[in-house]
């Protein structure tokens, strides 16, 4: 699941192995990331492998097949190794945020939404159905 936040909810969408976005959820209050997942209750397999980032921690008390890099702190830095592998980790998001991108020159999370409340989760639904549908994956 990966969030955008825009100026009165925030997002979270889900994507496969593909590069299909599989599923969405909006909250319309300032929401974290791992809350929001909580939340939206996804059925996920144990076999599953799921990628996350770093906002994400405490996952592993729902989900054990998790890909998640590496944190850093004060007392303890990260070694070579373990950065090479956090860049290996973020390179596999590189095509995620592309989709990110895509949502985003939709304008609907980038600006102010001026419409009704009820209707943002559907017309948001929509976007990421043209976008789908743009990238070649037909509903059949």
């Amino acid at each position: 699941m990966y969030l955008i936040p825009a100026t009165q909810c925030y997002i979270g969408v889900v994507i496969d192995s593909n590069l299909r976005i599989i599923c969405t959820t909006v909250a319309m209050t300032n929401t974290h990331d791992f809350k929001l997942y909580k939340q939206s209750r996804l059925p996920i397999k144990k076999e599953t492998l799921v990628c996350v980032d770093t906002g994400y921690l405490g996952i592993t008390k729902f989900h054990e097949n998790i890909e998640m890099p590496k944190k850093k702190t004060k007392l303890n830095p990260l070694s070579k190794e373990d950065k090479l592998e956090n860049k290996n980790k973020s390179s596999k998001r590189i095509p995620i945020e592309h989709i990110n991108a895509k949502i985003k020159a939709f304008k609907i999370v980038a600006h102010k939404y001026r419409n009704r409340r009820k209707r943002f989760g559907l017309r948001f639904n929509l976007i990421c159905a043209f976008i789908n549908f743009d990238r070649g994956f037909n509903v059949k």
